[in-house]
């Protein structure tokens, strides 16, 4: 299992080690929610995760998505595309150990602020994975 929460500890989550899509994501929505250059997020199938304390507030960033949080300290935890309904993306780094899970690539690059340069040769993506590779 896979185990992870928001840094007040109100809220905890486990889930099956069966992760997929594990990206670092460049676009504006994931930056401003998360107040950060870019957020690193991994994939399970929705009926593979499970709450185990406290309630997820959530937020509709934008039309068909919407974004889990602890209503208490604010970390984001969940991000669910209406397109998708049986998968739930969580953010990596809110794992008890994110070590142990690599991203497997760059998605949404076009917007990647000029400042960050990652030098990790991992695949970069223009916009979302399904549409193609390129900068």
């Amino acid at each position: 299992m896979l185990s992870g929460g928001c840094c007040c500890g109100a809220v905890r989550y486990e889930t099956a080690e069966r992760a997929f899509h594990a990206t670092i994501c460049h676009c504006p929505t994931c930056r401003k929610s998360a107040g950060a250059p870019s957020v690193a997020w991994f994939s399970v199938v929705l009926s593979d995760f499970a709450l185990i304390s406290g309630t997820l507030a959530n937020y509709r960033s934008s039309l068909h998505v919407t974004r889990g949080f602890c209503a208490e300290c604010g970390t984001q935890l969940t991000y669910q595309h209406d397109g998708f309904p049986s998968d739930i993306d969580i953010t990596l780094c809110s794992l008890d150990d994110p070590e142990g899970m690599r991203p497997d690539d760059h998605t949404f690059v076009r917007y990647r602020l000029s400042w960050m340069v990652p030098g990790d040769n991992l695949p970069e993506f223009k916009r979302s994975r399904a549409e193609g590779a390129g900068k």
